[in-house]
């Protein structure tokens, strides 16, 4: 009895030395060189958010996309903070970066008053296919909030090549094209 009991507790410990470790990630902004800025200019409040992701990519897991529309969840290699926190998050550093004439606060801004545009983005791509490509595709629209009126909007399809099929490098890139998508936001935001 004990012998059976011993070695079922060895092939317990067996199998749980055999899990491999959780990887965690988080995506970040892209150092882009500032605008130049105007003097005597009053500097504006814009406001990034909210933002939407697809429901298959809300989640802890990063999600890859495999041949015949397929995808993989991986277990093992995941988001250290809620994917749409993290997005929102390098939107709002990158244009603070890219907008050194205003002030850039993520939603919910209520902290710091009103603001005066608002930039509303809706991700329906943000994925990779390891060893291929990365692809985000969002729309957007800039409203003034004096009017609730959008007074610019468009839609921003970014694929960037991936040689590594590593989730480091997916991570990577996937911080890539979120740079990218901002210098496109800065180039709408200089226009108002």
């Amino acid at each position: 009895m004990i012998k059976k009991s011993l070695a079922l507790l060895a092939m317990l410990l067996a199998g749980c030395a055999s899990t491999p470790a959780t990887h965690f990630y988080v995506l970040e902004a892209v150092s882009q060189p500032a605008a130049p800025t105007v003097k005597d200019m009053k500097k504006r409040l814009i406001g990034v958010g909210p933002i939407t992701l697809p429901p298959l990519l809300d989640r802890k897991q990063i999600v890859t996309r495999t041949l015949m529309n397929g995808i993989d969840v991986a277990e093992f290699h995941q988001w250290a903070a809620p994917l749409k926190d993290n997005v929102l998050d390098v939107l709002t550093q990158n244009l603070t970066q890219l907008q050194p004439e205003n002030f850039i606060r993520p939603y919910p801004w209520s902290a710091y008053g009103t603001v005066n545009y608002r930039v509303l983005v809706d991700i329906t791509r943000f994925d990779t296919r390891p060893g291929i490509a990365v692809n985000f595709e969002a729309t957007w629209a800039i409203m003034d909030e004096s009017n609730h009126k959008i007074i610019d909007n468009g839609r921003s399809k970014i694929s960037h090549a991936l040689i590594d099929t590593s989730y480091p490098a997916s991570v990577h890139a996937l911080s890539q094209v979120l740079g990218q998508f901002c210098s496109e936001l800065s180039v709408a935001l200089q226009k108002l």
